[in-house]
């Protein structure tokens, strides 16, 4: 998600002039005329596990065929695409979702689970892996083939693009890759990678057809829902694949409304204008949770909250002060405040919770006086700075707030810069020096990977050292587990002293459905199988 980012993840006013959406404003949604089928909405639900929202009982029977599904959630401006190699933003994952498919995506549990691959199996030296594709078709009635999952990772890979799942596919030489048949692929890697079928769900690594690069006018997909109209900014609309390999969907439209403001994704929602509101805040939450209007939708600590320090710049390229700042945060006073308390304080680390989580660290406080020490020691007792952040995101603005008074009791002035919804994350990628950060559930090699290493296209902190690109190598090449969340162990330990991401919380995700929503499921995280996902949902 965004990053969304979560980070994954990762958005301006909600456009006001486009004749189509004559009562969308700022503050809301007023009246959307009902004949807004074929305009649109993107969306972001529900999570994967044994608990969904609006399970249905006896009274409801069972799942139906039919109806519209409008979804409203915040949205990426003018400039959004619905190339799948791009995703980025949340809304860019639930589209792609809904249009394409991977060899393998996340389960509830972070482990890889088949999508397009049936099976894989290595070889034994773990250095060649043989995917077996189930029978499955593109919109246009063509089979899904080892050639189109060949031209979708070379595409991704591409050296002058910068595809998001670019490092992530690195370990695979896709050179020496090969089509044994047309629905067998055997890849060679160019090293011992016990984890290889992390590398296959990895976000934003989905199957196209061979020779695909124009998707913003009719893409071709495999996924649940097929393409109807996109208006970048404004809207996408999707209809029930009847083919789908995994049983077509029950909706028989999906409709995305981009509504960037939280208040005009919850007043539609209340006004019965849309069935489905992604990101509320926690406040908002607490208002309509068990009040009957609405169903709300905790996603428990979901999202990685953080704050982005630039690790490749002044100050923030003296460790000293990095360390300083890990002890101004007072991480409580944050979740409390920025969440309204739905969530759990962090320690400096992604993924709380998941397999190879460095749990043994001490739990970091606030210790001013030691920050003070540090930042003198390091010629930055005065030291002045910019935040970055936006109302992007739920608790962004209010977490930069309450931070900014930690700092000034360790004497550092933090000037706040609100930015463009619009352009927020692509704007902080390589600019400023310490911005407001969040990120979606993946595996922690995957988080590693994607933002960590030198090559990594979203390494928001610019953190770049050659010998934990190494670390993260040995990691994946290393057979036995125990040894392997070693060197994962090791890996978290320096970046617990030194790296550039303050974590100081784990938000629960909320959504909002209206009361005749089923199917949105609600265990697990942001970014994993069945989060995003409406094939699974129905209208009662």
């Amino acid at each position: 998600m965004n990053d969304v980012p979560m980070n994954d993840a990762p958005v301006n006013d909600v456009p006001v002039n486009d004749p189509r959406f004559p009562g969308l404003r700022r503050r809301g949604f007023l009246a959307v005329a009902g004949g807004a089928a074929g305009l649109g909405a993107l969306a972001l639900t529900g999570c994967a596990g044994s608990s969904t929202a609006g399970a249905p009982g006896k009274a409801d029977g069972k799942p139906r065929r039919g109806g519209r599904l409008r979804a409203a959630f915040a949205g990426g401006g003018a400039s959004e695409t619905l190339d799948p190699h791009l995703s980025n933003l949340f809304a860019d994952v639930a589209r792609a979702k809904a249009l394409f498919d991977k060899l393998a995506d996340y389960g509830p549990d972070l482990s890889a689970q088949p999508r397009l691959a049936s099976t894989w199996e290595p070889n034994a030296g773990l250095d060649r892996w043989k995917v077996t594709l189930r029978e499955a078709t593109f919109h246009n009635g063509k089979p899904v083939t080892a050639q189109d999952v060949l031209y979708s990772y070379r595409r991704i890979t591409d050296p002058k693009k910068a595809f998001r799942a670019k490092a992530s596919l690195e370990p695979i030489d896709l050179k020496a890759s090969r089509a044994v048949d047309e629905r067998t692929v055997e890849f060679v890697l160019k090293r011992p990678t016990a984890e290889f079928p992390n590398v296959l769900a990895a976000f934003g690594a989905y199957i196209v057809p061979e020779g695909a690069q124009d998707f913003d006018k009719k893409p071709v997909g495999s996924g649940p829902f097929r393409f109807v109209s996109f208006a970048p900014g404004k809207s996408a609309v999707c209809k029930r694949n009847e083919d789908y390999w995994d049983g077509a969907p029950y909706l028989d439209e999906l409709e995305f409304v981009v509504a960037n403001e939280e208040s005009a994704r919850i007043n539609a929602l209340l006004g019965g204008q849309v069935e489905y509101a992604h990101e509320l805040n926690p406040t908002t939450a607490r208002a309509h949770e068990d009040q009957g209007q609405v169903r709300i939708v905790r996603l428990r600590n979901s999202a990685m909250q953080s704050f982005a320090m630039k690790t490749d710049r002044k100050p923030f390229d003296d460790k000293r002060v990095r360390e300083a700042f890990f002890l101004i945060a007072d991480r409580k006073e944050l979740v409390d405040g920025a969440l309204s308390g739905a969530g759990e304080i962090g320690n400096d680390l992604f993924g709380k919770g998941y397999e190879y989580y460095a749990d043994s660290l001490p739990q970091r406080e606030q210790d001013i006086d030691r920050a003070k020490a540090l930042l003198k020691q390091a010629g930055a007792a005065d030291l002045k700075v910019t935040l970055d952040t936006s109302p992007v995101a739920a608790g962004f603005t209010e977490a930069a707030a309450i931070f900014r008074d930690q700092a000034a009791k360790a004497g550092v002035t933090v000037r706040i810069k609100t930015g463009s919804k619009d352009s927020y994350w692509k704007d902080i990628l390589d600019s400023g020096t310490l911005c407001s950060y969040r990120s979606g559930a993946m595996p922690i090699e995957a988080h590693i990977s994607q933002r960590l290493l030198t090559g990594s296209t979203t390494n928001a902190t610019k953190w770049q050292h050659k010998d934990f690109d190494d670390q993260y190598q040995q990691a994946q090449s290393t057979k036995d587990k125990q040894q392997r969340a070693a060197v994962y162990e090791r890996m978290q330990r320096r970046l617990y002293a030194e790296g550039g991401f303050l974590v100081w919380g784990f938000a629960d995700w909320i959504l909002g459905t209206a009361r005749n929503v089923r199917g949105v499921e609600a265990k697990a995280p942001a970014n994993s199988l069945d989060w995003a996902r409406f094939d699974k949902v129905w209208l009662a």
